[in-house]
């Protein structure tokens, strides 16, 4: 028998040894277009990085090894053009010669090609696609000869974002750009919103919902222009939107294409010939949950084809292929991210009925040093508990707990056996209860009813004046910051204030992770309360998926340094070890440390909790100590603090106002003005101003040059019937057909009054924040890429934290 495989790597290569492996009498030819049959694909990031420095240790095996260990006739820089399945022959094309060769049974293992877009630009020197050895050739030689000091990531996907960290690695500035308001596309956005603090911690410069329309060739190297106006520098650009299943050679040789656009196999790997089988990142096949079928692009998931489809073309079918979850895993800097299964987003897409639970615990015993967290999110049935899915987010035992997942589903596992499952324990590597069967048992409660489980976006979405809201933390926790709405009750004094909850509404409680809520709703419902809900994953999954995402431009708030960060510590410094302990414990830990210390004396603490820098920051706010640097490193986060003077605590009381908030909800001139006047003023004091544009007061900050947006019927009538820009505004009263407006306009330029627009950029350059309600735009149909570039989308919990912070409130 005479077998050809047409390319090598995890799928060709693989089964090619296989083939050999069961028979010795066969005749197996492999042809490879490139010059390489079998390399670490997935190292190439981390030899461009230069965290693998020699490059022959990315080769497994050399064509002249593999062919002579196996008897295989390798034969490379050969492509197969062609292929003639009634003839079983191919055709092929080597150093300027074609010749056919002939088959009994074929392999197809194409593989995929890279995603590169028909923008304008896209040829210019220096932007590249990865997906082999000679692409990581290109790019070294390209960093090498050009100094790169920038680039630009396009794309925020595993291979994207492991790049986004070599880069970085060699010294280069990094800026990731993503159409989709998420990096990392297979879990869901309260876990992908954990990795976006991550890599903003990390100094990579984040651009979500933006889309690249074209590149440019400079002086200095390349601009990429995005479609909403902003524009970004580099030497270099990386694509990597995704790749696309190589289906050329099947669709001409007339082989089955599946709706997903890959190659059709049936269970044994074979293609619509019988003689031709077909694996690897080019085929679909049907996803185990869904059976429904989808592309696949992992390596592991080849090897395993490779060897079942080796035995077939021996054997006969005998061995079916069981399909793949899609299991994956990536290292972002010090994070590991990984996910298996369904996430909710795609269950949702489909129709699948589904609940979800998420934790917070920590890899291993809190008491044994080095402790780090683990953020866990399952989705499951809500009627049986089968196990859908699962992602993770963390820094120590990832790899290990998702792969107990992973085993789960595929053996049509519920949450129940998450439970069952005898992990080895001991303080080094785990707890007692281990994160996995903690997951399972929170399933568990959701599912008998024992929790009734309220979820990030239920409670953004809510509205607070049918419910009560009660933050079941500390009082000091509440102190350092609260979902706005909420009522202090703590845990502890739930039963004596009871009292405090009205027993005729709904009751969300919360805390930090949600243990502490779980444990409260038991008590309220046993004393009564009917309706009684938890909030998933606690204030630490609600803070991280409702914290806008800012562009860099715009840096947050919680940016601020003082001047004295960068001058040497010379100061007395306290060290105090406050890892592997959960939220609020380093915070604690914080406070009672600097009671110790006297004015002008420094404190460096270390946690684990991601979430402790930003928590140390707004207590150094509130009690006017001086929050001085933070820094990360392989899950481990420091701050340094200096603690100030009672004088300087007693100046801050003393002056501290603050903030001014406007909503503007009318798109009439006179009052928009009127508005931009006011906010003007204020930050003009030095204070925090916010205006949120809520309904018409969206046609106030829309741009004048739109990109094009597709609309619905209802987005189409209202763009027709509201005013395109701040220009076509028109006064309150006595516009008289246009004639007001344009007379007021006129005379504010006679008097040398600054017109709407020119105070509306004061405002920008002023600081003043601009918010446009999310909700106002949903119904209008107004869509991000016609406003300002400076303006953010927020909801009524975004307002209502500015208004809360504000001792301003004017509605316009």
């Amino acid at each position: 028998m005479k077998y050809i495989i047409i390319g090598g790597v995890a799928g060709g290569a693989t089964a090619a040894a296989r083939i050999r492996r069961n028979t010795e009498k066969a005749e197996i030819i492999l042809f490879e277009k490139g010059e390489y049959i079998s390399y670490a694909n997935c190292g190439l990031p981390y030899y461009i990085g230069g965290v693998i420095s020699d490059r022959e240790r990315l080769f497994v095996q050399t064509p002249e090894s593999f062919g002579k260990r196996f008897n295989i006739d390798v034969r490379t820089r050969s492509e197969v053009t062609a292929i003639d399945v009634k003839k079983k022959e191919v055709t092929v094309r080597t150093a300027g010669k074609t010749y056919t060769e002939s088959y009994d049974k074929l392999l197809l293992s194409p593989g995929a090609s890279p995603v590169r877009p028909p923008l304008p630009g896209i040829e210019t020197e220096g932007i590249f696609t990865l997906r082999n050895v000679n692409d990581t050739d290109h790019i070294k030689s390209y960093m090498q000869q050009k100094a790169v000091k920038h680039a630009v990531i396009v794309g925020g996907g595993f291979i994207g974002l492991e790049m986004a960290e070599n880069l970085h690695h060699s010294g280069i500035e990094v800026s990731v750009v993503e159409m989709a308001n998420q990096v990392m596309g297979p879990i869901d956005y309260s876990m992908a919103s954990l990795v976006h603090e991550h890599l903003q911690q990390k100094g990579v410069r984040l651009y979500l919902e933006q889309a690249v329309e074209s590149f440019e060739k400079t002086a200095e190297g390349i601009t990429v222009n995005f479609k909403s106006g902003i524009k970004v520098n580099a030497e270099m650009v990386l694509l990597s939107i995704g790749v696309r299943a190589e289906t050329r050679l099947a669709t001409e040789a007339g082989l089955k294409i599946g709706e997903m656009r890959g190659i059709y196999v049936n269970e044994y790997l074979q293609t619509s010939d019988e003689s031709v089988y077909a694996v690897g990142d080019a085929i679909e096949y049907p996803h185990p949950i869904t059976h429904k079928p989808w592309l696949n692009f992992l390596a592991g998931p080849a090897n395993r084809q490779a060897r079942i489809v080796a035995d077939n073309m021996i054997f006969g079918n005998k061995i079916k292929y069981e399909g793949s979850i899609g299991t994956a895993i990536a290292k972002v800097f010090d994070l590991t991210v990984a996910s298996t299964g369904l996430p909710a987003k795609r269950l949702k897409q489909m129709d699948i009925p589904y609940l979800s639970a998420t934790i917070h615990s920590n890899s291993h015993a809190g008491y044994y040093p080095g402790a780090s967290m683990l953020d866990i999110k399952i989705t499951f049935s809500p009627t049986d508990g089968k196990l859908y899915g699962a992602q993770i987010v963390g820094y120590d035992g990832v790899d290990k707990r998702i792969d107990e997942y992973a085993l789960t589903i595929k053996r049509n596992g519920t949450v129940y056996d998450l439970t069952e499952l005898e992990h080895a324990y001991a303080p080094p590597f785990s707890s007692a209860k281990d994160p996995v069967a903690l997951s399972g048992y929170v399933a568990g409660n959701i599912l008998s009813g024992k929790m009734t489980p309220l979820y990030w976006r239920e409670l953004q979405q809510a509205d607070l004046s049918k419910v009560t809201l009660v933050d079941v933390r500390t009082a000091d926790e509440y102190s350092l910051g609260k979902i706005p709405g909420a009522i202090n009750v703590p845990l502890d004094e739930l039963r004596e204030r009871m009292s405090d909850i009205p027993t005729n509404k709904p009751v969300y409680v919360y805390c930090g992770v949600g243990l502490r809520g779980y444990l409260a709703s038991c008590i309220l419902k046993d004393n009564g309360y009917q309706d009684v809900r938890n909030l998933i994953g606690g204030i630490k999954t609600y803070k991280a998926a409702t914290t806008p995402v800012c562009l860099p431009e715009q840096p947050s708030s919680s940016c601020h340094t003082t001047a004295s960060c960068c001058q040497p510590a010379t100061e007395k410094v306290i060290k105090v070890d406050a890892c592997g302990i959960q939220c609020p414990g380093p915070i604690m830990k914080l406070k009672k440390s600097m009671e110790t210390l006297n004015p002008g004396e420094r404190l460096e603490i270390h946690a684990t909790d991601a979430g402790f820098p930003r928590d140390a920051e707004a207590w150094c706010k509130s009690t006017g100590n001086h929050f001085l640097e933070k820094s990360s490193a392989n899950g481990t986060y420091r701050v340094l603090i200096e603690k100030a003077s009672s004088c300087e605590k007693a100046i801050k009381e003393i002056t501290t106002e603050e903030g001014k908030t406007f909503i503007l909800f009318s798109d009439d001139l006179d009052k928009t003005l009127a508005t931009f006047v006011l906010a003007n003023g204020a930050a003009a004091t030095g204070k925090k101003v916010t205006i949120f544009f809520t309904f018409w007061g969206l046609n106030a900050i829309k741009k004048v040059h739109k990109p094009q947006v597709k609309k619905d019927i209802f987005g189409k009538m209202f763009g027709m019937m509201l005013p395109s820009n701040s220009l076509k505004l028109k006064l309150s009263k006595m516009n008289m057909g246009g004639i007001g407006t344009r007379m007021m306009r006129y005379i504010m330029q006679r008097k040398g009054i600054d017109s709407l627009e020119s105070l509306r950029q004061q405002a920008i350059d002023n600081g003043v924040e601009f918010i446009a309600c999310q909700m106002s735009m949903d119904v209008m149909g107004v869509k991000k890429e016609e406003l300002l570039d400076n303006v953010t989308i927020g909801g009524v919990a975004t307002y209502m934290e500015r208004a809360e912070q504000a001792n301003v409130n004017l509605f316009i």
